[in-house]
Formats: C-alpha cells, structure tokens, sequence
C-alpha cells in the first residue's frame, strides 16, 4: 500500500472509530501527576481497577510528591492493591517521585519543558518505565505529539491488516506517526478510540457483527479470535 493511500485508511478508520464512540477525553485524571501514577498503575491492569486503586489515594491525599515520598512502599502497596502487582508498582511510583524530585525539584513543567527526544530518554531512564509509559506520560502529561502504543492497537492494526514487517513498539509506532498529522490532539483522541473499540468490539474474540471497521477488515468473522 502506497503512502498516500495508508494514510487515508488510517484516517478512514480514525472518523469511523470517532462517528461511533464520539469523544473520548482521554487522560481521565485532575492533575499531571494523577495522570503519570495512573499511568503506572495501569501496566497489566484493567482502567476499572486502577480507578480504585487512584480514589484509595485521594481518600488518603496521597497524590502528591511530597506524600507520596513520605508514604512507606508497604503502606502504599496496600493502597494500590486493586491495581494488582502492587508491591512492583509501589515501588516505581516510589522510584519515579524520588527521581523527579533529585533531578527537577518536583517540578513537572520544567521536566515536560524539555523537546521531546531528550523527555522520552529521560523517562525512560527511570526505573519502571517503558516504551508505553513514558509515550503515555509525553502525550497526556505533557501534551507533546507522540503516539501511544498499546496491545489494543496491535491487535487491531494486526487484524485490518496494516502490520508492520517488525512487531516491535517503534515499528507500530511508526504506522501512525509517519502517516497522520503530527497532532497531540490527533493521536490523544486516536489512542483512545483504539483502546475503546479493543474493549468494546476487538476483544481478544472479536464481535465483528456491526463492527464500524468491518468493510476495511480482512478478518469480518467472529470466529477470527486473532492476536
């Protein structure tokens, strides 16, 4: 497929996605902060899951640097526990304020002030962060262009048959930003619409029946249980 035409399938997809599910207002979190704990916590986890796991916080007032470095990795286990893998999680959100405070002084804008190469690096530099993490804190924390990478959105790139040759983070990656605007409001709305058609439509059994994709899709079957 030529590059023109990738990109207005891409684009195709993305109004389809858009006309059936509207809006999403994704990252659901009150301050940059919120959203980065959420993000971690959201590794392996279910989003209803990790809601529980954010409100036992605020219930605690728990949401910020200094509390959070205050709070013993136990005690903020316990807290976060419907996250699950809550021991490993209490100690990267411990890790990742403790590095923010080292290096910026808590200071959030000053870290997001950075371009955005050097903020990925940066983030990824950090204990417990990866590729989807950090690209989800750059797009939604910090509000730079970058497109977030999910098993959600390689199941469904996967199954219309755009694949990359390379199954790798920066290959799918790649899909996206080399062939749509380079808009955070863009790939904001887009990442999300993904993540809301995996859940609702594309499940690991997909529910093909009134998919709005299935006149794009090479797999309109519900009997396809796919990646």
């Amino acid at each position: 497929m030529g590059s023109q035409a990738l990109t207005g399938k891409l684009l195709d997809i993305y109004q389809r996605l858009l006309d059936r599910y509207g809006p999403q207002h994704w990252w659901p979190a009150e301050t940059p902060l919120e959203m980065i704990v959420g993000a971690i916590l959201t590794q392996s986890a279910a989003w209803v899951n990790v809601e529980k796991a954010i409100a036992n916080l605020k219930t605690r007032g728990l949401l910020s640097t200094t509390m959070l470095r205050q709070t013993s990795a136990e005690e903020l286990a316990r807290l976060i526990y419907p996250s699950g893998y809550h021991n490993v999680k209490a100690k990267k959100i411990k890790v990742f304020v403790d590095w923010l405070g080292e290096h910026y002084r808590d200071d959030l804008d000053r870290l997001f002030a950075l371009d955005l190469p050097a903020l990925r690096c940066e983030l990824l530099s950090v204990y417990g962060v990866g590729e989807e993490t950090a690209d989800s804190i750059i797009l939604y924390a910090a509000r730079k262009p970058v497109f977030v990478v999910d098993a959600y959105t390689r199941r469904i790139v996967s199954r219309l048959g755009l694949a990359p040759t390379h199954n790798s983070y920066l290959a799918f990656q790649s899909l996206f930003m080399e062939h749509i605007p380079d808009e955070e409001g863009l790939f904001n709305e887009y990442h999300a619409l993904l993540v809301c058609h995996g859940k609702a439509t594309c499940k690991r059994v997909p529910v093909c029946d009134g998919c709005c994709l299935t006149s794009l899709c090479p797999f309109p079957d519900s009997s396809n249980s796919g990646a």
